[in-house]
């Protein structure tokens, strides 16, 4: 006879307390997050980025030149397409960004580009700007 024999047909304890919901059950043996926020860490990690490139002396004259044409065509609000740089405001680098649109104003005290849609687009990130239609 076995040291634990008078225990073996006993039947099981009962709880005072009520019983638990089967999803509150289940939810003590849900998987957890044992590092917080690591998931998102290495995702950041992995996104990419790149690098501004400098712009040649070509290329910022003729930037020049376009951004000349566009005050003197202003009044008519021209539909322009500008490619810039936005730096990324979580890491080293950025993106490239195209934006099109009707050209309302050149603010040359804050050094933006101002389009009829409300975006604002700082004159020192353009690296290329392309004058697509002129309204009639």
């Amino acid at each position: 006879m076995g040291a634990y024999d008078d225990m073996l047909h006993l039947s099981r304890p009962r709880s005072k307390r009520p019983p638990m919901a089967v999803a509150d059950r289940a939810a003590q043996f849900a998987p957890f997050a044992a590092l917080a926020g690591h998931r998102e860490a290495v995702e950041e990690e992995a996104r990419l980025t790149e690098q501004r490139r400098p712009l040649a002396d070509v290329e910022r004259r003729e930037l020049d030149g376009t951004l000349q044409r566009l005050r003197s065509i202003l009044p008519e609000r021209p539909r322009i397409a500008v490619g810039y740089f936005v730096e990324d405001p979580l890491k080293e680098g950025g993106a490239y960004v195209q934006h099109e649109g009707a050209l309302r104003a050149i603010d040359d005290v804050r050094g933006m580009l101002v389009f009829q849609d409300g975006r604002e687009v700082p004159l020192a990130a353009v690296d290329a700007m392309e004058v697509r239609r002129r309204p009639s």
